[in-house]
C-alpha cells in the first residue's frame, strides 16, 4: 500500500513539474501597440523617413485591427460550435436509454484515445489490421 500511494505521489510530483515548464500565458498586445512595435522594428533596420514611419504604421495598424477582428471571430465560432456540440449531446442523451448512454460514453471515450484521426495512416501495430486496410482477407 505504502509503495502505491509513494508511486502515486511520485508521478503527481512529476507532472506538477511539466505543467510548471510551460510558465505564464502572455496576453497579446492590443493592435495599436503591435503595429507601433512592428513599425519601429522596421524604422530601425531600413532606417525609414518619418513619413515613410508614417505611413507604414497607419499600413500595420489597418492590418493589425483586421488580424485581431479575424481572431476574436474564430474565437466566437468556435465556441459557437461548442456550444451546438454540447447542445446536440444532450439532445442525444435524452433520447438514449442508461445502458445505451453508458455504451455511447465507452465509445467516445474510445475515439478519444485513438486521437482525433483515427488511426488512419498510422503505423500498423497488427496484421489483420494491415489487412483489413489493405482489403485483402486470409490468405
Amino acid at each position: 500500500m505504502k509503495k502505491i500511494l509513494f508511486s502515486a505521489g511520485l508521478v503527481f510530483l512529476l507532472s506538477m513539474g511539466a505543467f510548471a515548464q510551460r510558465g505564464p500565458q502572455r496576453e497579446m498586445p492590443d493592435p495599436e501597440t503591435r503595429a507601433k512595435m512592428m513599425t519601429d522594428r522596421m524604422a530601425e533596420q531600413l532606417g525609414l523617413s518619418e513619413e515613410q514611419k508614417a505611413k507604414i504604421l497607419a499600413i500595420n495598424l489597418e492590418n493589425a485591427k483586421k488580424r485581431q477582428a479575424e481572431a476574436e471571430a474564430r474565437k466566437a465560432e468556435a465556441e459557437a460550435r461548442r456550444e451546438q456540440a454540447k447542445a446536440q449531446e444532450e439532445e442525444i442523451k435524452s433520447i438514449l436509454t442508461e445502458e445505451q448512454r453508458q455504451k455511447w460514453e465507452e465509445l467516445k471515450e474510445a475515439r478519444r484515445e485513438r486521437g482525433p484521426r483515427g488511426n488512419r495512416g498510422g503505423e500498423i501495430h497488427d496484421r489483420e489490421e494491415f489487412r483489413k486496410r489493405r482489403g485483402g482477407g486470409q490468405q
